[in-house]
C-alpha cells in the first residue's frame, strides 16, 4: 500500500533538508522516504516560494481594494439614510394620511408593508383596517348633537350634554365631546391658553376686524360642517362670498379628509380670485396643501381668533339656512340622494331664494351683477 504523507510532515522534512545537517540519504533512511522523494518535494517548496510572496502582496492589494469600497459604501448608505429620512418627513407633512394609504402597493410589492408603513409614516395596522358600519345609535345621537349645535351655536360638549340628558339620553360629556371632534363641530369659547400660538402649523392673523366685505370677491370664507344621512353622515365643505351671500362652490365627502376641501378651493379659484380669504384654524385650513393653493393664487389668508364667537358667522348662518330649509327635511337614505338634493338646494338658494340682508334679491343678482362705471 502506497504511503500517504501530510502536508505539515512534508514541509518539515523539506525544512530539515534545508538546514543540511543531514545528507539527503541520511533523512531518508530516518523519515522512511525514498530519496528521489525528498527531491521531488524540496524542489516543489524552491519552485514555489516566490508565488508565496506574490500572493502576500496580492492579498494587500485585495484589501486596500476592499477598505476603500467599505468607505464608498459607507457613504452611501449614509447618503440614503439621509434621503429616506427626508422624504419621510415631507411625505408625513404634505400628504395627508389617506393620500399615503393611497401609495402603498398590496399585490405583490417590491417592498413588504411592514417597510412600506414605515417610510409613509403610517400604521402597519391600519393598512388591515376595514371600517365597520356605524351603530344606529351612534347615528341618532350625533343627528340630535348637530340639532342642537345648529341651534346653539355657542354652545360646548357640557351644555349639549345637560340637554340630552333632558330629553331622556343616557350619554357623559366625553361620549359628547368625542362625536363633536369626529364631526368637526365645536363649542365657541375662550379656552385655556387661547392666546398660544400653534407651533406645529403656521397660522395667519386675522384681518377682518376693521374691514366689511364691500364688493363681490372681496372677501371669501370657508367652513366644514356635518350633514345627516339616514343611517350615517357625510361632511359638506363649502366657498362662500361674504359680500352677496353666493356659494362660490362646495363638496361632500364621506370622511373628514383632506382632499375634498382642496377640491372645493380649486373649483372656487377657478371661478374667481378673492382678496381676502377667511377660515377658522382648523386642521384642514392650516394644512400645508391648502396654504399652498391659496398663496399659490396670491389671495390674503385670514384666520379666526382663538375663542371668537362671530368671526365665520356668515358660513355659520348658511350652514343653518341649509340644515333647516333642506337637510332637517328630508332624510337622506344614501350619499348620492344627499349630493342631488343639496346640488338642487344650492341652485335654488343661489339663484331663486331672497335674502333679507341683500333688500330681498337673491345671491346671484348680487354677485353677478355688472360692475358699476
Amino acid at each position: 500500500m502506497r504511503k500517504q504523507f501530510s502536508a505539515a510532515f512534508k514541509a518539515q522534512v523539506v525544512q530539515e533538508l534545508l538546514k543540511e545537517e543531514q545528507s539527503i540519504a541520511q533523512l531518508a533512511a530516518e523519515c522512511g522516504v525514498h530519496p528521489t522523494q525528498l527531491g521531488k518535494w524540496k524542489a516543489t517548496v524552491l519552485t514555489g516560494l516566490p508565488s508565496l510572496f506574490e500572493e502576500r502582496a496580492a492579498v494587500e492589494t485585495l484589501k486596500v481594494f476592499h477598505e476603500a469600497q467599505l468607505t464608498v459604501l459607507y457613504a452611501e448608505i449614509g447618503r440614503l439614510t439621509t434621503q429616506v429620512a427626508w422624504l419621510k418627513k415631507n411625505l408625513a407633512c404634505h400628504l395627508d394620511r389617506g393620500e399615503r394609504l393611497a401609495l402603498v402597493e398590496r399585490d405583490q410589492p417590491p417592498l413588504p408593508l411592514t417597510v412600506q408603513a414605515d417610510l409613509l409614516s403610517i400604521s402597519r395596522a391600519s393598512l388591515y383596517y376595514h371600517p365597520r358600519a356605524p351603530f344606529l345609535e351612534e347615528v341618532a345621537l350625533k343627528h340630535r348633537i348637530d340639532t342642537l349645535y345648529t341651534r346653539y351655536p355657542f354652545d360646548g360638549s357640557r351644555r349639549i350634554t345637560a340637554q340630552l340628558r333632558r330629553e331622556g339620553l343616557t350619554v357623559n360629556h366625553k361620549a359628547v365631546q368625542r362625536h363633536m371632534r369626529e364631526m368637526g363641530i365645536v363649542g365657541i369659547a375662550p379656552g385655556p391658553n387661547s392666546s398660544r400660538g400653534d407651533t406645529e402649523h403656521r397660522v395667519y392673523p386675522y384681518l377682518l376686524r376693521d374691514i366689511t366685505s364691500a364688493y363681490p370677491n372681496h372677501v371669501w370664507g370657508i367652513d366644514v360642517t356635518y350633514i345627516r344621512l339616514h343611517a350615517g353622515w357625510l361632511y359638506l365643505v363649502a366657498v362662500l362670498d361674504l359680500y352677496s351671500r353666493y356659494v362660490i362652490s362646495w363638496e361632500l365627502d364621506q370622511t373628514l379628509a383632506l382632499p375634498f376641501v382642496l377640491d372645493a378651493v380649486e373649483r372656487a379659484l377657478a371661478h374667481a380670485t378673492p382678496l381676502i380669504w377667511n377660515s377658522d384654524q382648523g386642521g384642514h385650513f392650516t394644512s400645508p396643501q391648502y396654504l399652498r393653493l391659496l398663496t399659490t393664487a396670491g389671495v390674503q389668508i385670514s384666520m379666526d381668533g382663538q375663542g371668537r364667537a362671530l368671526d365665520n358667522i356668515f358660513v355659520e348662518r348658511l350652514w343653518r339656512t341649509v340644515k333647516y330649509e333642506e337637510v332637517y327635511l328630508r332624510d337622506y337614505t344614501s350619499p348620492r340622494e344627499a349630493r342631488r338634493r343639496l346640488s338642487a338646494y344650492f341652485l335654488f338658494y343661489n339663484e331663486v331664494r331672497p335674502h333679507q340682508a341683500l333688500g330681498y334679491r337673491t345671491p346671484a343678482e348680487i354677485y353677478l351683477a355688472p360692475a358699476g362705471p
